[in-house]
């Protein structure tokens, strides 16, 4: 059985032994950088986060991860205590404080703070957020591309936004986790989630995207993480010309494929090379490469643009 791999997996970089974490306004060495056992992500995964990267000195989409991280903070009732520009402001120290300018990703934590007991209610959180930085310097593999990635449909689905809504970027990824597990016992690399109606939604950690026929299909979006990165791929198909439907469709559209890909902050667009052990498509991947090059131009206009 071949190794797994995440859609995550980065080359090593040692200098990441040695990184400065921000918390809560404190830049320290990561193996100083510590939260309480009381507080209440660690306690109840009580919490919202950001995924970002780092381009030549620019965070890719500041302003739309912001967006959905403020109505995710909003949702849950929990107070950031500063805005954008101070989110910014804190970005940039810890950048600075790593010598980080480009291949960098990050993840923005804000928890609801230290409990002041071990229980569930969130008014027994008094003494304000939680707020954590990470950055690595990270560049994700090379070999996804060519190989890609191999799904596994699970029986663990996304649930209803009346349980606990998909949209949300919170701690609690207990969902996902008990897919991801589905998956590597299936022997994939992650897992393929359907919704509560049994259509395809998306994996564990990405978007996910086929294409049928010179069309690229997604989800309708309503039980998944409604993906910066996803919403520019088809953002960019409707610029080009591409058609693009948000839609209903089962497994048996996705095993007939031509192409699937998935979206994510970290890696992009990462290829799939198959689906319960069923090869997608030929392997040439037109389309793919086609939307990751007009990926690869927006990043730069965005960079420039912001230069």
């Amino acid at each position: 059985m071949a190794m797994a791999q995440t859609t995550h997996e980065a080359d090593e970089d040692s200098r990441n032994r040695d990184i400065r974490i921000y918390v809560n306004g404190d830049i320290v060495h990561r193996d100083e950088a510590k939260v309480s056992v009381y507080d209440a992500g660690f306690m109840l995964g009580d919490g919202i986060w950001e995924g970002m990267r780092l381009y030549q000195g620019t965070w890719a989409f500041f302003d739309d991860h912001m967006d959905r991280f403020f109505n995710s903070c909003k949702a849950i009732d929990l107070e950031v205590g500063m805005d954008k520009a101070g989110i910014a402001e804190a970005l940039r120290r810890t950048a600075e404080a790593n010598g980080m300018t480009d291949d960098v990703h990050c993840r923005l934590m804000l928890t609801r703070g230290i409990k002041d007991k071990p229980f569930q209610h969130p008014g027994l959180s008094t003494s304000g957020p939680t707020l954590v930085i990470i950055m690595e310097h990270s560049r994700p593999v090379d070999r996804l591309q060519s190989a890609g990635i191999r799904l596994a449909s699970v029986p663990q689905v996304r649930g209803l936004p009346h349980t606990q809504d998909p949209k949300l970027n919170s701690h609690s990824k207990l969902n996902c986790i008990i897919a991801c597990l589905q998956a590597e016992a299936a022997g994939a690399d992650e897992a393929l989630m359907l919704d509560p109606h049994g259509f395809v939604n998306t994996t564990n950690a990405c978007n996910f995207f086929i294409v049928r026929r010179g069309e690229v299909w997604t989800s309708t979006g309503d039980y998944c993480m409604n993906g910066v990165t996803r919403q520019k791929v088809i953002d960019l198909c409707i610029d080009n010309g591409i058609p693009v439907h948000e839609k209903n469709f089962s497994l048996y559209e996705a095993y007939g494929a031509d192409e699937a890909f998935l979206t994510g902050t970290f890696g992009a667009q990462t290829p799939v090379a198959s689906i319960d052990g069923k090869t997608i498509g030929n392997g040439e991947r037109p389309v793919t490469r086609t939307i990751q090059g007009m990926y690869k131009d927006l990043i730069k206009q965005h960079v420039n643009g912001a230069a």
